[in-house]
């Protein structure tokens, strides 16, 4: 049954659906209603995990980092500077193959201080070695969630969920919650075999001392299971979408799967990316530019990317094939350099002869409207741009 429920609490009911051993968080905007959400269920008796609210988000990734070592299906939540805070444990979750699960609700980060949304703070942790997936709106943040806790425990790789501030966590959507019976379906009990954990009767040593001898090999394990996980990731994308919808699944777009989306007509000669929430205004504009009203732009396309981690070369290869100009949509900036997302397609796109241009948006909260996105796709195909283009700056 669809349900009008913010985005956070979607988000809770579904984590605990999910049925983690230990959840552990710090309140910090714009993450604090998902962790109050599971707090509440656990006070009022509707769920038996332990949850245990740390001092810091240093410490709760540490609590879950711990759970996670001796076998248990572990959850956690953070924001911004509290993503900052957890780095560390970052890295060592994803070096020690710990399949935590993390909810972050993305923010800018200081100085000087904001409270709103863009998404530097997952960029900040993009080379720790996790599953990075970024949602458009609620209803793909609870389907990344139940992917994410299926590959992470299956190849013992952590897994983030990215969702804008405030956009998607304090807004109010039509959503679906699967139901327990559904999730068990798609998602057995975590049950790891005895020598993957910390357990007397088969101790192991997680994290150990690396001397130079082994430890570029041990890296490079983390980073080829990471570029391999995409095939995993898009074979669990649709058995989950088999489960949840049977007869709608036939019919999925040939363009759409868990790690990118495509929407606009066939074989564009402009197409826009971006990850997150701002992908449904796109859609929205892009909608007004291929009517006949703006024809003179020839017909625009958006790719979402759904999974910048590992990073879909493959797929988005494919897709721009035939396009001639391609704008970078980020809400981060790689500072002295461009956007992140960006620097990832001109990798991807070098020697091809194709116009490749950044864009850099809604920083602090900054509004994108769908002008503005009107203005990108005629802008990339003018000369003399600089990059990175920051737009909607106030002049």
């Amino acid at each position: 049954m669809r349900q009008i429920l913010e985005g956070s609490r979607a988000i809770a009911l579904t984590v605990k659906n999910i049925k983690p051993s230990v959840i552990s968080a710090y309140p910090i905007t714009p993450q604090t209603h998902i962790v109050e959400d599971l707090a509440q269920f656990k006070a009022n008796g509707e769920a038996d995990y332990e949850y245990v609210r740390a001092e810091s988000e240093f410490a709760a990734a540490s609590i879950v980092e711990g759970a996670s070592a001796t076998g248990v299906r572990v959850y956690t939540a953070t924001s911004a500077q509290g993503l900052l805070l957890m780095n560390e444990v970052v890295y060592n979750i994803a070096g020690m193959r710990l399949p935590v699960v993390l909810t972050c609700a993305n923010r800018g980060v200081s100085a000087p201080i904001t409270i709103w949304n863009d998404q530097q703070d997952a960029m900040s942790v993009r080379d720790a070695g996790w599953i990075m997936f970024f949602a458009e709106n609620a209803e793909e943040a609870v389907l990344q969630h139940l992917l994410a806790f299926k590959v992470a425990e299956q190849l013992r790789l952590p897994a983030m969920i990215n969702v804008d501030g405030y956009v998607l966590t304090h807004t109010y959507e039509p959503v679906t919650i699967p139901t327990v019976k559904q999730i068990k379906k798609f998602l057995p009990d975590y049950k790891p075999a005895l020598g993957e954990y910390l357990d007397p009767r088969k101790p192991i040593t997680l994290g150990a001392f690396a001397a130079p001898a082994y430890y570029m090999e041990i890296r490079q394990d983390l980073h080829d299971d990471l570029k391999n996980s995409a095939e995993t990731i898009n074979v669990e994308y649709r058995n989950l979408q088999n489960i949840l919808e049977p007869e709608g699944a036939k019919h999925h777009h040939p363009h759409s799967d868990g790690l990118i989306e495509y929407y606009g007509p066939p074989n564009p000669k402009t197409v826009l990316i971006g990850m997150g929430s701002v992908v449904g205004t796109i859609k929205d504009a892009i909608d007004d530019m291929n009517c006949k009203k703006f024809n003179f732009l020839n017909s625009v396309g958006v790719i979402k990317i759904r999974t910048f981690r590992p990073f879909p070369e493959k797929e988005l290869g494919k897709l721009l094939q035939n396009a001639k100009y391609v704008a970078v949509l980020d809400k981060a900036i790689s500072l002295g350099q461009t956007g992140p997302l960006a620097l990832e397609i001109k990798a991807l796109l070098s020697n091809t002869g194709k116009t490749v241009r950044s864009f850099i948006i809604g920083l602090g909260g900054r509004d994108v409207t769908k002008d503005l996105i009107k203005k990108i796709a005629m802008e990339i195909r003018t000369a003399g741009h600089k990059d990175p283009f920051f737009m909607g700056k106030i002049t």
